[in-house]
């Protein structure tokens, strides 16, 4: 990373920053004299610091650009013990973390590394016209890389991940609402803003840390099901992001609707190979589910 850059970082209490504000972005290419993209490009090693590659060893970072202007920063998170399928790509990262803060277009992608199959699929979910991809030695629009995709428009959807309308889930029994959980609700309005227009299995993870923050997650899927973004997955990537570990959880929860779909199961297993915290749960009914269809 450029001198000047890291020593403008350090000055602004920026080194520790996972989602940069406008402000801290003409900041930072003030005092760097670089350009957006070439600023961003800087940056990713803020990114990939936040890795968990204990399989691959191979430290990946994104950053995500929203349309309000903020860039969310993502890395790859790789889980030991735990099958492959449970790997978190440092684009997903990004897109999530910037669905955490109700983004709804995304316009560039500054990647470390080409995006592999597993990450165009994932992007392509966004649904848009056009999305920039911004690599080291390159640049391409996704459609490039992407031709002949299948995406929303092929089952009928005609949002995308970022803007799709909100759920509607209550509770299957009164007794949960008047336990006042505020974990419950967190992960509940996580649910709420999920993205499940194929399986109608609204999702979401709150995890509550010991110095009393929340590390949420919310549950994106995809037309091809398999690049879809798990709640927890989300919920832990955010962790690693804020320079969180696993035992610095105290309690964990998920709300989740009825549906044929369920991420429970593997939401249980993924936690319990971190830590020890029980994961506790809740499901709930959606009203006007046709609403998404």
């Amino acid at each position: 990373m450029d001198e000047a850059l890291e020593q403008t970082l350090e000055q602004h209490r920026l080194k520790d920053v996972t989602r940069f504000s406008p402000e801290h972005i003409t900041i930072l290419m003030q005092a760097s004299g670089l350009g957006e993209e070439a600023l961003a490009l800087a940056l990713l090693p803020l990114a990939q610091q936040k890795a968990q590659v204990p399989v691959s060893d191979f430290v990946v970072g994104a950053i995500a650009v929203g349309g309000s202007g903020h860039w969310y920063l993502g890395a790859n998170m790789e889980i030991a013990a735990q099958p492959l399928s449970c790997t978190l790509h440092a684009e997903q990262s990004a897109i999530g973390h910037a669905a955490l803060f109700d983004e709804r277009y995304i316009e560039k992608i500054i990647v470390s590394a080409n995006p592999c199959g597993h990450c165009r699929q994932f992007m392509h979910e966004l649904n848009q016209d056009r999305l920039m991809l911004v690599l080291p030695q390159d640049h391409f629009m996704l459609s490039e890389l992407l031709p002949h995709a299948f995406g929303p428009a092929d089952l009928q959807q005609s949002y995308g991940m970022l803007n799709g309308p909100a759920g509607n889930l209550v509770a299957a029994d009164n007794a949960q609402v008047n336990n006042h959980d505020a974990l419950m609700f967190a992960a509940l309005d996580e649910a709420n803003a999920s993205y499940a227009p194929y399986s109608h299995n609204r999702a979401g993870v709150a995890l509550q840390l010991s110095d009393g923050q929340l590390c949420l997650g919310r549950y994106l899927e995809n037309a091809a099901f398999n690049p879809g973004l798990s709640p927890m997955q989300l919920a832990l990537s955010q962790l690693f992001l804020h320079g969180y570990q696993p035992k610095d959880i105290t309690r964990a929860f998920i709300v989740e609707a009825r549906a044929k779909v369920q991420q429970t199961g593997n939401a249980e297993q993924l936690l319990a190979s971190l830590c020890s915290i029980p994961l506790e749960k809740a499901q709930f009914g959606e009203v006007n589910v046709k609403s998404e269809e």
